[in-house]
């Protein structure tokens, strides 16, 4: 099923989508391929967002393209942007998925259970609420 308004989520990708073992690529994290897979089935477009540049990141597109991730863009908005730095920069999405959130990470079947059930109902809950209006 493609969603109505599909989403661009930005992914982590050291201690998101495998453990942090950097600069090697880590075991994959329990679900995370799966559950990107799904999002990816669902329509939404995935971003994948890391410190990780040159050959370092060269390692982690390879090893989510080998399990089938595709990314609509790595460590950019959208994949004609030109970037020439070396450090990653905020990028524009409508959800960040990383394990440095604020409370930690949540399982990655619980992040697909909020974005499947109503992903666009909680974005604009959070974003009427305002900043310090909880």
């Amino acid at each position: 099923m493609i969603p109505k308004d599909p989403l661009i989520i930005a992914v982590d990708f050291d201690g998101t989508i495998v453990e942090d073992a950097y600069p090697k690529v880590g075991s994959p994290k329990i679900f995370a391929v799966e559950t990107l897979l799904e999002l990816q089935k669902d329509g939404h477009r995935l971003i994948l967002w890391t410190y990780r540049y040159g050959e370092r990141l060269e390692e982690a597109v390879a090893f989510c393209q080998g399990k089938g991730i595709k990314f609509y863009a790595v460590n950019k908005n959208y994949p004609e942007e030109k970037f020439e730095g070396k450090v990653s920069r905020k990028i524009n999405a409508d959800i960040f998925i990383d394990d440095r959130n604020l409370g930690g990470m949540l399982g990655w079947g619980e992040i697909y259970k909020i974005i499947k059930d109503n992903p666009n109902a909680e974005i604009a809950k959070k974003k009427k609420k305002g900043f310090w209006k909880f």
